[in-house]
């Protein structure tokens, strides 16, 4: 038997440790200038191009991509008192190419995450990392860098152009507009996120100081010297031993293509530069009014012929099927992010078969629907209309209310048209109307806790519409009804059939009574009887108030909630606008900040009496929860007595 020499035995073992030693510095710090080859986990629709580009989402409505490195990075946060323990940094260069332009697109996350398990995320405003549910939860352990391009109200975000640093939530601890800071000129100028253009950005975590900056700057630029955000925060209660560093994007109604073009990550120290001349380029776009000679001119000529003729045959072939004839028009294709085809929400309802039908009021019926291409749950509404009657105008606004972004508003996802019907297509809501729960026994009883919860979701809703978004929306249909349930059982408010939009500071004149009854409403009553808010009143002024709280909760309720309440809708049902509480005023009695004020016995100032009164009129119309007691007062005997006394 031949021994091995010595030396043998220390190469080999050498080669070992090194080999070793590689893949631990590769755990922790990598460098990539391009995607070809590297340990990346792909989700959702994100994919890597033959060039080594990687591609988090596409013009596909409502998907999410991510792309985060496929083994974990041990921060160690447990096992070591050393501040550098924490400390990390990572270069990076992405781009973000909206499908319209000057149309914002969804913007793109950088998270630190202990899982790449995302199931439950939702997409859109929540950057497929969080969904309703775990938003703010401390258990999450996320930390994530958002570049926002949609302005998100909801999360109190900056603009719609802005950086933010989020911990465990979608809202930010901090956030900026985003600019850079020219080195040589020594001022900061803007960045434009949805330009389509590839920029830098930096983020950088001192564990000595408990600092974490975040910088960008053009792909053309050095890094500045200066960093966009810097904020002081302890990140040892956020990263665990163990974490993954990655990217995630989301589309919604409005899409757009999200590319990460390089990057560098260091556990441990500055991330290595990235080399710009080596990242591999953007998709081309397409640009108008491009010179073309000779052979091209010929080409150009032969695609444009058999274009149009695909174009032909395909219009003959949707003429014959006239079950998926759509009214399509040129001032509609500013809206296009904001149109379905008609042909996908028939086949999302089944052809919209009485089997998917959610339910039916005045203005049409309702449906569920499953969308082909991203198997989303959708609510459909189906309206009729008058394809010659202020057309563009209504579609104007359903495109304005598909910007509207609260957690309490049942998301208008967008539209589509046929002849003489109008199909508007809304996120679904798996527990349906309140009104189910309140007045019918489909549903199980809901508690005080979550009637509360509703009530204030519901407020908050209607301050945003009012103060809160770029016009003053009145929603003039509020009910039961028109309150939909998300599946965590918040109150959601929908339908906008009768909304109506302002200018801030405009006069909000109303020139006729609107709205549709509510439950339970007996349009043929007794001459004695008398709706809801009277009866309160009555019991108010006995000092029974609590008497009228409905009976099915037991008594189980807090006093003091169910006294504000009652009281609080007797303010806001006064005949003089004036006196009424604003929906800020609202919302600050709910959260306790502000007391209720003392209410005057007054029956002419409160209630129905004196029905042709302005308020009385219109409240009685859109009361929700009118119900008829026995008294001697006048009542009303038809829908036809409301609408007479107009406004």
């Amino acid at each position: 038997m031949t021994s091995t020499p010595v030396s043998l035995y220390f190469l080999i073992l050498l080669h070992v440790c090194l080999n070793h030693l590689a893949m631990a510095v590769d755990e922790n710090q990598f460098t990539y200038n391009g995607f070809k080859r590297a340990n990346i986990h792909l989700d959702g629709i994100a994919k890597i191009h033959s060039n080594g580009l990687l591609q988090l989402t596409n013009f596909s409505k409502n998907q999410i991509g991510r792309a985060f490195y496929q083994h974990p990075i041990g921060f160690n946060t447990s096992s070591s008192t050393l501040p550098q323990a924490l400390s990390f940094s990572t270069h990076f260069v992405f781009a973000i190419v909206p499908e319209i332009t000057k149309l914002r697109a969804h913007g793109i996350a950088f998270a630190i995450s202990p899982s790449m398990d995302f199931n439950q995320a939702l997409g859109k405003q929540y950057f497929g990392l969080l969904n309703v549910s775990s938003n703010g939860l401390p258990s999450n352990h996320l930390l994530a860098i958002e570049f926002d391009s949609i302005l998100n109200p909801e999360f109190n975000d900056t603009n719609n152009n802005h950086v933010g640093i989020d911990v465990n939530s979608i809202a930010s601890n901090v956030s900026a507009t985003v600019t850079y800071y020219s080195n040589r000129e020594r001022i900061n100028r803007s960045l434009e996120l949805v330009s389509g253009s590839p920029m830098q950005a930096w983020i950088e975590y001192d564990g000595f100081e408990n600092v974490l900056n975040v910088t960008l700057a053009p792909i053309t630029r050095p890094k500045p010297d200066q960093s966009l955000l810097s904020t002081h925060i302890n990140l040892s209660s956020i990263l665990l031993d163990s974490m993954y560093v990655g990217f995630s994007a989301a589309t919604g109604v409005v899409t757009g293509n999200h590319y990460i073009l390089g990057w560098s990550f260091n556990k441990s120290g500055k991330a290595q530069g990235l080399k710009i001349s080596e990242l591999p380029s953007l998709p081309h776009r397409r640009k108008a009014g491009l010179g073309i000679t000779g052979l091209g001119i010929t080409v150009s000529v032969t695609i444009v012929a058999i274009g149009l003729t695909i174009t032909i045959a395909g219009t003959l072939y949707m003429l014959r099927r006239k079950k998926y004839e759509e009214i399509r028009e040129d001032w509609e294709r500013e809206y296009g992010p904001h149109r379905f085809s008609y042909k996908d929400l028939f086949k999302a309802t089944r052809g919209f078969i009485d089997e998917e039908l959610l339910g039916a009021g005045g203005f049409g019926k309702v449906y569920r629907g499953v969308l082909p291409s991203s198997k989303e749950q959708v609510a459909v509404k189906k309206v009729s209309h008058d394809s010659k009657q202020g057309m563009k105008e209504f579609v104007a606004e359903i495109a304005s209310m598909g910007r509207l972004r609260h957690r309490n508003l049942v998301q208008l996802l967008g539209y589509s048209r046929r002849k003489g019907e109008l199909l508007l297509v809304y996120d679904y809501m798996p527990n349906g109307s309140l009104d189910k729960f309140l007045f019918s026994n489909e549903k199980p009883s809901l508690d005080w806790a979550q009637r509360y919860r509703i009530i204030r979701g519901v407020a908050s809703a209607l301050l945003y519409l009012h103060e809160e978004w770029d016009q003053v929306i009145l929603h003039r249909d509020v009910k039961a009804s028109n309150v939909l349930l998300d599946a965590d059982l918040n109150g959601r408010l929908g339908d906008f059939g009768l909304a109506r939009l302002y200018d801030h500071g405009a006069n909000l004149k109303t020139t006729h009574v609107v709205g549709t009854i509510g439950k339970p409403i007996q349009l043929q009553q007794s001459p004695d009887a008398v709706v809801l808010v009277d009866w309160v009143f009555e019991k108010w002024k006995e000092g029974a108030i609590l008497d009228t709280s409905d009976p099915r909760l037991g008594g189980d309720y807090l006093g003091e909630e169910m006294e504000l309440v009652l009281k609080l809708g007797l303010l806001c049902s006064k005949s003089d606008a004036a006196t009424r509480p604003s929906m800020r005023q609202v919302m600050q009695y709910l959260d306790g900040d502000v007391l209720l004020p003392e209410i005057i016995h007054d029956s002419t100032s409160i209630g129905t009496i004196g029905l042709c009164n302005e308020a009385s009129s219109e409240f009685v119309m859109s009361l929700p929860s009118s119900s008829i007691v026995k008294s001697s007062t006048p009542s009303i005997s038809s829908t036809e007595s409301i609408l007479t006394c107009g406004r």
